[in-house]
């Protein structure tokens, strides 16, 4: 609720009598003198994410007395309330505000900020390729200001949107030019950029101190949202672990802070990784509470992670006490959201490949028509003079056309790659869940129109975060490498393969009978298990836990079949692990090794 005008202007009066501002200037209830309101301006400017009630407050004092601001200050305070419209998720009007400025604003600065201000609120919108665009616009005009406020920000934003894009060497170095240029200012806030993107490109060695400097860093500048956002990675880390009660407790202590911040972006993401935690500690209450406060806020999080992670909880604990219809809609409802996840991430990278290949493009055309413009010359020259020299000029800038032609084939060629390579999992070059998801679809409304069979297979690496926690990320990476070697060897062309998150794959295996799915991935089972590399990690011992189903007991919808064999999969490993089981009750005899 917003305070009353008396008690808004009594708040700014105790504060500027107190010495922040200019003491004794102002009393409460009357308007600001001329030469205060910038005075209140920078202040709020800087104090809109450590105080939000009080950047708040200050705002609308000033919007009481707007008549008597000047042109500037009101172009100003237009950037100030645009962001807060920004934060609190309303796009619409922190949209029109940022437009009005980039179209009127006297001050060329503001006018950038209100462009930095864009770029943000539209990456949170996932409206990449234009986030992209805009921002390629900023950091070439990034040398002609000389405000060192405005260049943090446009390179803590940089920093930013090239590291949710995956571009984690480009965050680092926008990073480490705000460290040099702004030393100080802007220090909390690149910190937890390099940080995110230490922790999502898996480079870990050494994370735990330089997390914990960054949120000893944050607390310093007084940025809690930012370090609190910070503590969501530590946690995250002590999760991956297995150290969920260590995980809650990290949370909890700082989830009252997190909320008074009102960002619902990293409100979500706590109460997620709380969802999944409790669920890891064996408390379903109130891991059904946190993931349920997590869907309450879904208007606001369709394509988040967050999202996804809580509907996945709600399915898992539907799951465990029997409730099959409940599971199922939960079940539907995860892979929706996860799909819309992963739409989003693998959106970031390919807006990002997308506007780079237009930016060459563009000066590929820039430069085409210069040569062609010099033709035209060239060609008006020979009508007149029939010049054999200008014949050959004419010859040799027809080689460079066509070298540039052939050059826009390769970009063109370049572009289609990208898009191939949005579709592959990163480390193993097998389809990724996405656009597993889609093929798997596919492959069934093609095999429903037959009526034939088509069986589904998930396998889990067992204790795999062990072998990550003993050896070491790099064995961890090449256990899962020399797991997709033993999985294809082993598989048809036609049959669909990907990795689905972790060490969880997805085979989709068309045309062939349940008993001979079985009886292949027994192969596949015993394979993993000598897959290790026993020469330089004599004591590794790797196995898969596998869970089969199939649509002659299932039917042909995507849902039903991945619930079957993740039910399959669950008691496989609930029975010890190592194992093949299947969905429909019908057990084939199957050793163990």
């Amino acid at each position: 609720m917003t305070p009353s005008g008396t008690n808004r202007r009594l708040l700014i009066a105790g504060w500027i009598l107190s010495g922040l501002l200019f003491a004794g200037q102002v009393v409460a209830g009357t308007p600001i003198p001329a030469n205060n309101p910038m005075v209140l301006l920078k202040q709020a400017d800087s104090i809109k994410l450590s105080d939000q009630a009080l950047f708040t407050q200050i705002l609308d004092q000033l919007d009481d007395v707007s008549t008597q601001l000047s042109p500037n200050q009101l172009e100003y305070l237009h950037y100030l309330q645009g962001w807060e419209a920004g934060y609190h998720g309303d796009y619409e009007t922190s949209d029109e505000l940022a437009h009005e400025l980039l179209d009127h604003a006297q001050d060329e600065t503001l006018r950038f900020r209100a462009g930095v201000l864009l770029v943000n609120t539209l990456s949170e919108r996932s409206r990449f390729e234009e986030a992209f665009q805009r921002e390629s616009r900023l950091l070439a005009k990034l040398p002609d200001i000389t405000d060192p406020d405005a260049r943090g920000q446009a390179l803590v934003v940089a920093a930013y949107l090239y590291e949710e894009a995956g571009q984690y060497e480009l965050a680092f170095n926008y990073a480490d030019q705000v460290f040099r240029e702004s030393p100080g200012s802007y220090s909390c806030k690149v910190d937890h950029a390099r940080l995110a993107a230490l922790y999502k490109s898996g480079r870990l060695d050494g994370i735990d101190e330089q997390l914990a400097r960054g949120i000893e860093l944050c607390n310093r500048a007084n940025d809690i949202l930012y370090s609190n956002s910070i503590r969501y990675y530590e946690a995250s880390l002590a999760l991956r672990r297995g150290q969920s009660k260590k995980a809650i407790e990290m949370l909890k202590s700082h989830y009252a802070e997190v909320k008074r911040s009102k960002y619902q972006q990293l409100i979500s993401q706590f109460d997620a990784l709380l969802a999944q935690a409790y669920l890891d500690a064996g408390d379903p209450g109130l891991a059904r509470q946190s993931a349920l406060a997590v869907v309450a806020q879904r208007a606001r999080n369709k394509s988040g992670e967050p999202l996804s992670v809580a509907y996945k909880v709600l399915y898992q604990l539907e799951k465990q006490q029997g409730n099959l219809g409940k599971a199922l809609d939960y079940h539907e409802k995860y892979q929706d959201a996860n799909k819309g996840y992963l739409n989003a991430v693998n959106a970031r990278a390919l807006a990002y490949q997308t506007v780079q290949q237009q930016l060459v493009a563009n000066k590929l055309q820039v430069e085409t028509l210069g040569k062609q413009n010099k033709i035209l010359q060239l060609q008006q020259t020979l009508n007149t003079k029939a010049s054999e020299t200008s014949r050959l000029y004419i010859i040799l800038l027809i080689t460079v056309l066509a070298f540039i032609a052939f050059w826009a084939y390769r970009v063109k060629r370049s572009q289609l790659r990208f898009m191939k390579l949005a579709r592959r999992d990163g480390l193993t070059g097998i389809y990724n869940r996405q656009h597993f998801i889609n093929e798997v679809e596919l492959q069934l409304k093609y095999c429903r129109k037959s009526s034939r069979e088509v069986c589904l297979v998930l396998l889990d690496l067992d204790h795999f975060k062990a072998v990550n926690d003993t050896y070491g990320h790099a064995t961890g990476d090449q256990v899962l490498k020399n797991a997709v070697a033993a999985c294809q060897a082993h598989l048809r062309s036609s049959d669909i393969f990907g990795r689905l998150g972790g060490e969880e794959f997805g085979i989709v295996l068309p045309d062939c009978s349940l008993q001979r799915v079985v009886e292949r991935v027994e192969l596949i089972r015993r394979a993993i298990s000598t897959s290790a590399r026993r020469d330089e990690q004599p004591d590794l011992v790797v196995s898969a836990s596998f869970g089969v189903a199939s649509t002659a007991h299932t039917g042909y919808e995507m849902r039903d079949l991945l619930v079957a064999a993740d039910d399959a999969l669950y008691r496989a490993k609930r029975d010890g692990r190592n194992r093949v089981r299947v969905s429909d009750g019908v057990e084939f005899f199957l050793r163990s090794v």
